[in-house]
């Protein structure tokens, strides 16, 4: 089975576990994933959905976090960890989009990418999550490892991941690729201890473990 092959196999598979895949983080608009996306980083989405809520309430949108004091946002976001670097990346999004966008979030990589906490991971979520726009294929922890697991790539960072992957699977479906992947991760294919025993694609799974120094610790910078 070449790579290709594989990819395809791993497709049909997840798509035959979790035919309607969705995002665990709670959102109504763009920028409300945006906002919980940032958060997510480093924190778990259960957590993230506790917080939001509060957020959204004190202030709805781009235009209000854009006015907002650092120190209250930071008091709100707080049980998200990093709290001091996503309240200020949060208050610096919310200020660029209403000064160069018109309060709207963009609806490309390109711009998506120069709001401040915001790279490729995050714009592919809100892309696809908030447009349905598949303009990339959002790699995080779930999506590197299992990938590299499964021999879909032999990279290790997460740009050259993500462009292995996009030359795998049909366009149309990178955004469910990685919904369906992060769901896989968290029910199946664990970090630490995978449960092949339950796994459709044991068969054919080369079990390659990426390097330890591909996770070294530290806080989210731009994801």
């Amino acid at each position: 089975m070449d790579r290709q092959q594989r990819a395809q196999a791993v497709l049909e598979r997840l798509a035959a576990r979790y035919p309607a895949p969705e995002t665990h983080l709670i959102s109504t608009t763009p920028w409300e994933l945006l906002v919980a996306t940032v958060l997510a980083a480093q924190c778990t989405d259960r957590r993230v959905n506790t917080v939001t809520p509060h957020l959204f309430a004190r202030w709805p949108g781009p235009a209000e976090l854009a006015a907002a004091p650092l120190h209250e946002v930071e008091a709100v976001v707080r049980p998200t960890g990093f709290f001091h670097n996503k309240a200020k990346n949060l208050i610096g999004a919310a200020a660029k989009i209403m000064a160069d966008y018109g309060g709207e979030v963009p609806r490309t990589l390109r711009e998506l990418t120069t709001l401040p906490g915001v790279a490729r991971k995050t714009a592919n979520v809100v892309l696809w999550g908030g447009f349905g726009i598949n303009e990339g294929l959002a790699v995080d922890t779930h999506v590197r490892r299992i990938s590299y697991r499964l021999g879909l790539t032999s990279e290790t960072d997460p740009v050259a991941v993500e462009r292995d992957l996009l030359l795998l699977f049909p366009r149309e479906e990178w955004g469910n690729v990685n919904h369906r992947m992060v769901w896989f991760g968290r029910h199946v294919c664990d970090a630490r201890k995978p449960r092949c025993e339950e796994c459709e694609m044991a068969g054919f799974c080369p079990r390659h473990e990426l390097p330890k120094r591909c996770n070294p610790p530290g806080p989210p910078v731009r994801l």
